[in-house]
């Protein structure tokens, strides 16, 4: 542990020409008088390192002093594609790695660029979560993540519903859309050519995840972003269950995608008809229930009309009355 520590003490004074104590020490998670005994055992083994005294100083490497300690392990390396998610990377358990390669690249740039993490830090940031929620890691997500690093079968507890299943499991790569963590896996022993060998299994639901001792072959056909994107299209399709007929003003029909969303309101909108002298339109649009479909259509107000089924009809007619009743008031 110390000795990683010393490693990233030089890394980090080799990457910044001036740093106090307590800029160390917070950068370190350490105090100010660890710093100061970390800093003499650096000088006693040779690394020059000097300490200006005073108010305005600090700890610095004479002569322009440079670590061969910056080459990148294969997991920073890794991590440093990821930095970008800083949020991902302290679910994963990846955050420590991210931060190493962060400081080996900075410390083997020119001066000149060394402030390109910060400045670019300052420009890009990604929060994936949705508004509106908290989110909150899985509390296997790290082990999960280890075994995607590895290459390393798991034996994972899975909760369906109210029971619970247990699956030999070859995890091939992690998703996080919408703030929730999806595993993309082949079931261990099925053919990756076999339909269904791969599956999606959300984090939050393992309620156990046991590593194995072996690892698995990798299919190195598998591309997970193409995948994601296809079981992403199927799952959008497949929980459309009923049909909704409706008429869309022009501006219904702009804001019909974000009612309903894009694999519906693309679906609708491309078999629907030509407009009418009013300029409205009469589309079929998929939907996963009466009730979810009333839900998602209120928020289009006076922009849509909903023609069939009857029941929904009625009941956006009595809604419009209630309405009425409401406002004359």
């Amino acid at each position: 542990m110390r000795a990683a520590r010393l490693i990233k003490m030089v890394l980090l004074l080799q990457s910044r020409p001036l740093m106090t104590a307590a800029e160390l020490a917070r950068e370190l998670e350490v105090s100010e008088r660890t710093v100061t005994r970390d800093a003499q055992a650096l000088s006693e083994a040779g690394v020059p390192v000097y300490a200006d005294r005073g108010r305005a100083g600090g700890y610095r490497l004479v002569g322009g002093y440079r670590t061969r300690l910056t080459g990148l392990a294969r997991g920073e390396a890794e991590a440093l594609f990821l930095s970008g998610v800083p949020t991902a990377l302290r679910e994963m358990g990846l955050e420590d790695a991210a931060s190493a390669a962060r400081l080996k690249v900075s410390a083997a740039l020119l001066p000149s660029l060394r402030d390109a993490s910060r400045t670019a830090a300052q420009r890009f940031h990604l929060d994936a979560p949705g508004w509106f929620r908290e989110p909150r890691a899985p509390e296997l997500l790290p082990a999960v993540a280890d075994a995607v690093w590895d290459d390393r079968r798991i034996t994972a507890r899975y909760r369906r519903g109210e029971e619970e299943a247990v699956r030999e499991l070859e995890p091939y790569g992690l998703v996080l859309k919408a703030g929730v963590w999806y595993l993309c896996a082949r079931v261990a022993g099925t053919p990756a050519t076999r339909p269904g060998a791969f599956r999606v299994y959300r984090v939050d639901r393992f309620t156990a995840v046991e590593a194995a001792g072996e690892r698995f072959e990798r299919d190195g056909g598998f591309d997970l972003p193409g995948f994601w994107e296809e079981r992403a299209e199927q799952f959008a399709r497949s929980i459309l269950r009923a049909e909704v007929v409706v008429r869309l003003s022009e501006e219904g029909v702009r804001r019909l995608v974000h009612a309903v969303g894009p694999v519906p309101a693309r679906e609708a909108l491309a078999a629907a008809g030509a407009p009418d002298g009013r300029g409205w339109v009469t589309a079929t649009v998929p939907v996963e229930s009466e009730q979810i479909a009333h839900t998602q259509l209120m928020v289009l107000g006076p922009e849509v009309e909903v023609l069939a089924p009857k029941a929904l009809r009625e009941r956006f007619a009595r809604d419009a009355a209630r309405l009425g009743a409401l406002y004359r008031s």
